[in-house]
């Protein structure tokens, strides 16, 4: 478990992650993250789970019309 610190940041409220827990999730300063909410708490993610839900449809449909793909791609 890590423990996360607030500090003002300007305006604003920021965290400070410790430098093995940006190594393990391979971030680094600039990168962006996901928070999304679960029903154990929040969960930090570095793929966007809106991006991948649209590549599941997408891969989905390739699968189930790839006679109609085919012909579009002559």
């Amino acid at each position: 478990m890590h423990t996360l610190k607030l500090t003002q940041i300007g305006n604003s409220v920021g965290a400070i992650f410790p430098k093995e827990l940006l190594a393990q999730m391979r971030l680094e300063k600039g990168d962006e993250f996901y928070v999304t909410d679960t029903p154990d708490g929040l969960r930090i993610t570095t793929h966007n789970p809106d991006f991948e839900e649209q590549m599941r449809v997408g891969r989905e449909i390739m699968k189930e019309r790839r006679a109609v793909l085919r012909e579009l791609a002559k």
